[in-house]
């Protein structure tokens, strides 16, 4: 693990601003921008006043402990008083234990925006002059040029090869549901502006959660954990559908309809939706879940969705970086039992997912805050894209389909990189 210094003494102050309305169109370059933004209403920061860095098993509880840590040192003055006011950190955690690091970033200058209050958080760790404005004018975004394709680290044709192979095991019994993931590399001509990306997925997909973490950056549709206080509240989404070759006859119209009615996707929402609730319990007093899934309709898929909500014991309520500790993975991202489709997923798929899959968003330092799992994202680094998306396997699975929901889920960062109209 990794700490940077921060000079003493460091004082946080929060104070009410005009509504900033799309606060994502304050991030003033390309260095870094920090994002959690779902329409109008988010957080966005920049510049960086600490980072945390870890991997292995307890590498929530770690980063659990060392924000604790860090935020019980700070002399805070919040004049607002909304979750995501006072100190913030941006996090981003690894899917599997041991392969790349999860952070934690701190940065110097948070906007904040909710119910139409907006906010501003400055840190001051005493070493600058303060000759600097808080918000500085925005820079132009570069647009991506020159985009071109490559297989990533896991080809199409060994893709097929795994799903095709976790099918069999599946249909053998040794487990019911495995998460596979596929990578694709896109390269363009001169460094890439996350902004771009950025900015094209929050334009595209309003509905979703944009983020923006250490060069991590997406649109989820999937909220795996919000926690206010004591209330916890989650959206599960597992079981796909789609426009395209595999839809046959379809409208767009009938493709919900055609989605609750598939055995297949039911029972891969079903398994997805349990594991998250029996992950819960132990820590809550109360956990409610829907009976029957609804239908969430995004532009380029269609999926079940579950709103899960719960209450934590008030006595001693965990964080939500140890509750995420606790859920994750969940059967959306990993399988059903955890175990042995982590085994399976690191058998067959054999690459490393890096932070994709694994939650990303913000905490507070009160413990609240916002997880989303990270999907339908890349990460960048200078000129190269690293795609991906996921497709979960059961005993019904085919894999050209599972190809072409693959396919389907990467339009939404490819549309956005390529500044296609939408």
């Amino acid at each position: 693990m990794s700490i940077a210094p921060v000079a003493q003494p460091v004082r946080v102050r929060t104070r009410a601003i005009p509504d900033p309305g799309r606060p994502i169109e304050l991030l003033p370059d390309e260095r870094g921008p920090l994002c959690w933004v779902r329409e109008s209403e988010g957080l966005v920061g920049w510049g960086e006043v600490a980072r945390f860095s870890t991997r292995g098993r307890d590498r929530f509880e770690a980063a659990d402990t060392w924000w604790r840590s860090f935020s019980d040192r700070l002399e805070v003055t919040d004049e607002v008083g909304l979750p995501g006011t006072g100190a913030v950190a941006f996090v981003s955690f690894a899917f599997a234990p041991d392969a790349a690091e999860s952070v934690l970033v701190v940065p110097k200058v948070v906007v904040g925006s909710r119910d139409g209050v907006g906010w501003i958080t400055e840190i001051d760790t005493g070493g600058g002059t303060g000759a600097s404005p808080a918000v500085r004018r925005v820079s132009p975004i570069r647009p991506a040029t020159g985009v071109r394709y490559s297989e990533g680290l896991l080809s199409v044709e060994r893709w097929q090869r795994a799903v095709a192979e976790a099918v069999r095991r599946i249909r053998g019994g040794e487990l019911f549901k495995a998460v596979f993931a596929h990578d694709l590399l896109a390269t363009a001509d001169e460094p890439l502006d996350p902004r771009f990306l950025l900015t094209g997925l929050a334009d595209r997909y309003p509905t979703c959660w944009s983020y923006s973490v250490d060069g991590l950056v997406g649109a989820t549709p999937e909220l795996l954990l919000r926690r206010t206080g004591t209330q916890v509240s989650s959206r599960v989404l597992a079981g796909t559908n789609w426009l395209g070759d595999l839809a046959g006859e379809l409208t767009d119209e009938q493709l919900g309809p055609a989605l609750l009615a598939s055995v297949k996707d039911r029972e891969e929402h079903r398994y997805a939706m349990e594991s998250l609730v029996e992950r819960l319990r132990p820590l809550c007093a109360e956990v409610h879940a829907p009976e029957r899934p609804s239908v969430l309709r995004l532009p380029n898929v269609t999926h079940l969705a579950s709103d899960i909500t719960a209450n934590l014991d008030p006595v001693d309520p965990p964080s939500l970086l140890r509750l995420a500790g606790a859920v994750h993975p969940t059967a959306a991202v990993g399988g059903t039992p955890t175990e042995p489709a982590l085994r399976m997923i690191a058998e067959l798929e054999d690459m490393d997912r890096g932070r994709y899959a694994g939650p990303v968003g913000w905490v507070d330092a009160q413990g609240d805050g916002e997880l989303g799992v990270a999907l339908r994202c890349a990460q960048l680094s200078g000129s190269t894209a690293r795609l991906f998306a996921g497709c979960g396997v059961v005993a019904d699975s085919n894999p050209d389909n599972e190809v072409a929901e693959a396919a389907a889920k990467l339009v939404a960062v490819r549309s956005a990189l390529e500044g296609r109209p939408h």
